[in-house]
């Protein structure tokens, strides 16, 4: 067994089961004399739910990460050659891809009836997957759930080329007719207030949207700060039950120890009294 075999199995069992994989297989590596691999497999960290789904569905369907492979390079080359028509396409079917996809993460993992969370993390990653290859290049030992910004080469899709149609043109005005110039006039007046009121609004919007977007990423921030701390502990509690069962079986072997100097100690005295 290897390394690489050992986080494999590790990241392959549900995350209850963890733990305890985690000591047996850090202990293998003791016994076989490899402290490298030992640091490395105690280091590893307990995949939440939804990266532990993500894993399944890799290891139950290895093509999944070619297909989030093919789309990310379909979709570079369409944003490359400013093709809105084929990102647009594309689009649609990286919805439909990682909807596909989240459904067989579930059924590989026997996860019936998902919380919307864990649907939501599980697509989230997903679309990570696609857009980031350091995310790409971790399927299969995910510790975590992962999150696209949504900046960088799969931004906002704008549609190249798409024109705005024309508006129709205003009614012709007869030069001598004042009184439906006084009227198109006042029409325009209202039409102008209207849009300078709807401006205002907008950039109100654009405010408020902005900031519940940078509290939206904060929030997030703080929960994946908050797994981390929890998994680091977790980490140390596992740790601090290896060192407790070491010292255990030190003063299990020291007081064995000392119970058979006692005894070799009791017969040296009698033999010493039979002699004098």
């Amino acid at each position: 067994m290897t390394v690489e075999d050992d986080l494999d199995a590790l990241y392959g069992v549900p995350p209850p089961e963890f733990t305890a994989l985690r000591g047996q297989l850090v202990a293998q590596a003791k016994e076989r004399g490899d402290p490298e691999a030992a640091r490395t497999i105690g280091s590893a960290r307990r995949p939440t739910m939804a990266a532990w789904v993500v894993n399944a569905l890799v290891r139950a369907d290895p093509a999944a990460v070619d297909r989030l492979a093919d789309l990310r390079a379909q979709l570079q080359a369409a944003h490359a050659a400013m093709d809105g028509a084929r990102i647009r396409e594309l689009t649609a079917a990286q919805r439909k891809v990682v909807t596909e996809l989240t459904r067989a993460a579930l059924t590989a993992a026997g996860v019936g009836g998902p919380t919307p969370a864990l649907r939501a993390d599980i697509t989230n990653t997903l679309q990570a997957a696609i857009a980031d290859p350091g995310v790409h290049a971790r399927l299969g030992r995910l510790e975590k759930a992962e999150e696209w910004s949504g900046f960088g080469d799969f931004g906002v899709s704008l549609a190249v080329g798409a024109k705005r149609p024309d508006t129709a043109a205003p009614a012709p005005v007869t030069p001598d007719d004042g009184e439906r110039r006084r009227v198109l006039a006042e029409q325009r007046g209202a039409a102008a207030a209207a849009l300078a009121q709807s401006e205002k609004v907008h950039a109100a919007a654009t405010v408020t949207v902005a900031d519940r977007q940078a509290a939206l990423v904060a929030a997030r921030q703080r929960l994946e700060q908050a797994r981390e701390v929890l998994a680091a502990a977790e980490h140390d509690v596992d740790v601090a039950d290896a060192d407790l069962a070491d010292a255990r079986h030190a003063h299990h072997v020291a007081r064995s120890d000392v119970e058979r100097d006692a005894a070799a100690l009791a017969a040296a005295d009698a033999a010493l009294d039979a002699l004098t």
